[in-house]
């Protein structure tokens, strides 16, 4: 008996830890704000000639610029590493603000994820590159937009409008650049499942658990 506590101590205890932290070290954490309160969509509309609305959705959001056919690559990317994973979920959404006159360009974009995705989740809204200026300057982040009103980062936004991300200094992080894969397999897939903890806890909190999260 005491051999095999030993056993168990020096063998299967560090697995079992090991496999803990690996899995979600941060599910039991919050994920900071980096600025709270971000304005909505207001009047922009998307391909299908709908307003979006980031209110009451948890929230991927991008910014693609002019560029978009050419760095179509990084939309594989999210797509395949975090979209096609949560789609499913009610109350998330991705959406990408692009410059007017681009919608031909994301349109086979769109088609191009439709061949083997449902894209029904993810949602771009078109605006003049002056709006696009201005609203992602209340963003208030330290990263800025390329000479093409684009960036190949995206950040994660709750349901009441905070953009959140890491505020450690040596740790900060307040997008995922989705042209390196691994980057959104490991630092964003961490931080998203954050967010998925803190709303599926709310939930079971209020005694109103339900399949959207």
């Amino acid at each position: 008996m005491k051999k095999n506590i030993v056993l168990f101590v020096l063998f299967i205890l560090p697995i079992v830890a090991y496999l803990f932290f690996a899995s979600g070290v941060n599910s039991f954490t919050k994920l900071p704000v980096i600025t709270p309160k971000i304005s909505d969509l207001g009047e922009w509309k998307s391909l299908n000639g709908e307003k979006v609305s980031l209110d009451n959705k948890i929230t991927i959001l991008g910014f693609s610029g002019t560029e978009i056919l050419k760095n179509r690559g990084n939309y594989f990317n999210l797509n395949q590493k975090i979209y096609q994973r949560y789609h499913d979920f009610k109350d998330l959404q991705f959406v990408v603000v692009a410059p007017l006159g681009t919608e031909n360009d994301v349109k086979s974009v769109v088609d191009a994820l439709g061949a083997f995705t449902d894209v029904s989740q993810w949602h771009f809204v078109f605006a003049n590159p002056e709006e696009i200026m201005t609203y992602f300057g209340q963003l208030q982040l330290k990263g800025k937009l390329n000479p093409d009103f684009g960036t190949p980062n995206v950040y994660i936004v709750d349901k009441e409008r905070n953009l959140r991300g890491r505020k450690e200094r040596k740790d900060y992080k307040e997008g995922y650049n989705t042209f390196h894969p691994a980057e959104l397999s490991n630092e964003m897939l961490d931080d998203f499942k954050i967010i998925l903890y803190e709303y599926r806890a709310a939930l079971k909190k209020n005694h109103n658990a339900t399949k959207r999260l």
